[in-house]
């Protein structure tokens, strides 16, 4: 594994989820093998979950860690070829990823679309970016499009909490106030397909993904005949894919615990942040049915198996 991009990049998602299970029980265990190793953590946008996870993981295989808020501790960046630079962006990432390059081993890069021009976004330039002038290892720390640390980490989570080997899973869109990226559930989906699970995705039809990342899942317009029998209830909000970036507004579908009644006793998982009593009910955040903790746990030690697989790569 040169980059961690998507899942694409992994060969066999379930050794990887293994690897990192078997790392949970002792992530001190190669304390050493990041020694004069250096991280380097770009934010384009905020963190919280991913920031800490992925630098905790770093200094758990004894790397260093520089962390930078683009937007507050360097240059504007400029992306476009053949840009006259005669505005507000100062540097170009030709010559920002080459140097952060220079200074690191390996670069995670956190970059949101804008929402508003579906082919831009969805050509991933910044990220693409830094992977043909970075010269080093990429990590994908939540792009435009996907966020594959927190679907490895999801996996990993269902992994460690199935009752059966091929558990029902369904992915539910939840309402929000605002517009929300589809990476998490693009990137869910593509790594729910990469393992030939029992995927159902449930949601309006004015909010459907793209159908090259929802894959072979079963679409499900009506959300009480997709919970019937879950094992695992993934409740996510997005915005929509064909009008692009579009909010849309329907308080039927937040998620609550008479909605996992009719369920296989399912496990509630979501990603975080979540805003309580809009896209999740205070009863179902709060049920012994939540493992959105563990979740978010297991986010460091998926982030330290990705660190550990690619050291070893070097």
């Amino acid at each position: 594994m040169n980059n961690f991009l998507s899942v694409e990049d992994v060969s066999d998602p379930m050794i990887l989820v293994k690897a990192a299970i078997n790392l949970k029980k002792d992530p001190y265990a190669d304390s050493a093998i990041g020694k004069n190793k250096v991280l380097g953590l770009i934010f384009f946008n905020p963190s919280l979950r991913t920031r800490m996870s992925t630098t905790r993981a770093a200094l758990n295989l004894g790397m260093q860690v520089i962390s930078m808020n683009v937007t507050q501790d360097s240059w504007q960046l400029e992306t476009a070829d053949g840009a006259i630079m005669d505005q507000g962006k100062a540097e170009h990432i030709k010559e920002a990823a080459a140097v952060m390059g220079s200074y690191c081993d390996m670069l995670g890069v956190r970059s949101f679309p804008t929402l508003t021009n579906r082919e831009e976004d969805y050509s991933e330039e910044l990220i693409n970016a830094f992977v043909q002038y970075g010269s080093v290892p990429v990590i994908n720390l939540e792009s435009a499009t996907l966020h594959p640390l927190q679907s490895f980490a999801d996996l990993m989570t269902i992994e460690e909490h199935k009752r059966v080997e091929k558990p029902k899973i369904v992915m539910t869109w939840a309402p929000h106030i605002k517009s929300l990226p589809q990476s998490v559930a693009n990137s869910f989906a593509q790594w729910m397909n990469a393992v030939d699970s029992d995927l159902t995705i449930t949601c309006p039809k004015e909010v459907e993904l793209s159908p090259d990342f929802a894959g072979k899942a079963v679409i499900e317009k009506d959300q009480d005949r997709a919970l019937e029998g879950a094992d695992f209830v993934y409740v996510k909000n997005w915005s929509s894919y064909n009008d692009y970036g579009r909010i849309y507004d329907d308080e039927s579908w937040t998620v609550s615990i008479d909605k996992l009644k009719n369920t296989n006793n399912a496990k509630l998982m979501h990603c975080l942040p979540v805003r309580r009593n809009v896209v999740i009910a205070d009863d179902a955040m709060d049920s012994p049915n939540s493992i959105i903790q563990n979740q978010a746990e297991n986010r460091l030690f998926t982030a330290q198996q990705v660190l550990k697989t690619i050291i070893n790569k070097l």
